[in-house]
């Protein structure tokens, strides 16, 4: 009971079923492209596992990385990308020392915007441990009204969906 309230647990090391709270971990074959990111010992938290803000992190630091190797993401374009929405489910704990691996597809390719499907994956693992969405609204970098994506992003993108 916790404010007259019962609170329900869900285990995280259990497969999850549709009446739980999240649907199940992508496994890594549903990924082509992968970042890795070096987790800190500042990552952990007093629990000794990764704080779930923290992937929210690596998610973004492996996007932006992905589209700016890619050539996509030009600093002092007209147009930038700003996060719209996001989500993260967490299937299992992860801590320092490691690396985490991010695996990046994309799900949506809109007008203006792009929806990433992004899961974070422990090395040598196969389902990942976290998992969400991140969505771009792509605007004009001086009026922030919402602007096409570029012919060039687009091409790129198709090749992540």
């Amino acid at each position: 009971m916790l404010g007259g309230r019962t609170i329900t647990l869900h285990t995280m090391t259990e497969p999850t079923t549709s009446a739980s709270l999240h649907a199940a971990a992508p496994f890594r074959s549903a990924y082509r492209i992968f970042i890795p990111v070096s987790l800190r010992w500042s990552d952990n938290d007093q629990y000794g596992h990764v704080n779930n803000v923290m992937y929210y992190s690596y998610f973004d630091s492996a996007l932006n990385q992905l589209l700016i190797e890619s050539t996509v993401l030009v600093a002092g374009e007209s147009a930038i990308g700003l996060v719209a929405q996001s989500h993260c489910d967490f299937h299992r704990a992860m801590s320092y020392p490691g690396v985490v691996e991010i695996g990046i597809r994309v799900e949506k390719i809109g007008r203006s915007s792009v929806r990433y499907d992004l899961a974070a994956f422990a090395k040598d693992h196969s389902v990942a441990a976290a998992y969400g969405y991140v969505v771009h609204v792509y605007v004009d970098a001086n009026t922030r009204r919402p602007t096409e994506l570029s012919i060039a992003m687009r091409e790129f993108l198709a090749t992540l969906v």
